[in-house]
């Protein structure tokens, strides 16, 4: 197979695909997303069967534990991505959506109007159902898309197109709205990232590495974020049962997602209050401290082992039972530690201070900011999106989680009645 040939054949049909699609009406979209529903329910035993042929070659391949999981459908799952699909059916459409609509001085009004981006290319890894939710997310928006999974879920991604593909036909929408790369060969990645002439954006769901790769070879726009080291910050005029219920949620709530705390910091006319109950949940949660010199000794006074965080550890993401703990003087040093070490992502504080609280959500330059609530709150379902595309950090267009808004655009309407310009 030529990879290049095969990537823009895709690459063409795509294109001309998102033209019926920026077309296409919220019903014949809806319709889609639920015939594709009703397919996955109904073969179900042929999707299970591929994703078996997936798991077998991934068990003889040696993945760990934590792989073969992500990978393994259900019954239970597959019920679960059509159910997904159907959510976002129910979801408001927002392309065509009108708004800021105002007469000008001329006479002319002047306005916004949501509008597809056209083609989305995604590439992810492991977990198969994220291409129904990404093939929903950009039907439901008026995209067409190319999707790469891994070649771990290759038969089952494939499987999953089927019924993506009869849930298009069944609806009057063109099968090529949504396509799912047939080949395994990395070099398809290589071509998808560059191809700017077919593909809008790309958007990456997977480690730092595959993310970091997109980044600095793409040609065409990323969507993305490269890791979530996200903090909660407990200020001196914070409630401590607040403040412990937050920071010990929003670490032990679950290790291995972007959106959990892996900083914690203290101002220190709190620090010797908080910290010792704090630290005592965390080991009993069998976490692993790493502390300042200041929390290191209030820590250890109350008989909690702690190692001494180095300078590495406020930069990292330990997606684990890892916790850094940083006692500062008050705001203004813990902001300066968020503009030295924050990812972007998502940033907390505990305080009853209204002021303070303002200041923090105002200066703090991350996609998600928040005032005396969990990190692990930083996700589009529990922000009201339904599913989510992932989390972008960048600063244009899409930031914070990316539903549905966030895989459409904006462009200028003008509307006239034979107006020229004087």
């Amino acid at each position: 197979m030529d990879i290049k040939e095969y990537m823009q054949g895709l690459g063409r049909q795509a294109r001309a695909a998102s033209r019926q699609m920026n077309r296409a009406g919220t019903n014949a979209k809806n319709a889609a997303l639920h015939a594709t529903a009703d397919t996955l329910e109904a073969g179900m035993a042929t999707l299970l069967a591929e994703n078996e042929r997936d798991l077998a070659a991934g068990r003889a391949a040696g993945l760990d534990a934590a792989l073969l999981d992500r990978l393994a459908l259900s019954e239970e799952r597959v019920k679960g991505m059509a159910e997904g699909l159907r959510q976002i059916a129910a979801l408001p459409d927002p392309v065509g959506e009108i708004s800021e609509m105002n007469y000008r001085p001329s006479g002319i009004q002047v306005g916004k109007m949501r509008v597809p981006l056209g083609v989305i290319g995604i590439i992810y890894e492991s977990r198969p159902n994220v291409t129904a939710d990404a093939a929903a997310l950009c039907l439901k928006s008026g995209n067409a898309a190319i999707l790469r999974g891994g070649s771990e879920a290759a038969h089952s991604n494939q499987a999953i197109a089927s019924s993506i593909r009869q849930g298009l036909e069944a609806a009057g929408l063109p099968a090529t709205a949504v396509q799912v790369v047939t080949t395994t060969d990395r070099a398809a990645v290589g071509e998808l990232i560059t191809m700017s002439e077919y593909v809008d954006v790309i958007v990456p769901r997977g480690g730092k590495g595959l993310i970091e790769r997109i980044s600095a070879e793409a040609r065409v726009p990323v969507i993305k974020h490269l890791h979530g080291v996200c903090h909660v910050y407990i200020d001196d005029e914070a409630d401590l049962d607040k403040a412990i219920a937050v920071a010990f949620n929003a670490k032990t709530h679950r290790y291995g997602v972007c959106n959990a705390m892996e900083t914690l910091l203290l101002a220190e006319g709190i620090a010797e209050r908080v910290l010792p109950e704090l630290g005592g949940m965390y080991a009993e949660k069998g976490v692993e401290l790493r502390g300042c010199a200041t929390s290191r000794r209030i820590l250890d006074a109350a008989g909690i082992a702690t190692l001494a965080a180095s300078e590495a550890d406020w930069d990292e993401e330990y997606l684990a039972p890892i916790l850094a703990i940083r006692v500062v003087k008050g705001l203004d040093e813990a902001i300066d530690h968020l503009h030295a070490h924050s990812s972007g992502h998502t940033e907390s504080i505990v305080t009853e201070n209204i002021s303070r609280a303002r200041r923090f959500l105002a200066e703090v330059d991350s996609s998600s900011v928040m005032v005396n609530a969990s990190t692990r709150f930083a996700d589009g379902f529990e922000y009201g999106l339904g599913a989510e595309i992932g989390i972008s950090t960048d600063k244009i267009h899409a930031r914070g989680p990316v539903g549905l808004e966030g895989l459409t655009s904006q462009k200028y309407i003008v509307i006239g009645d034979g107006h020229i310009r004087q």
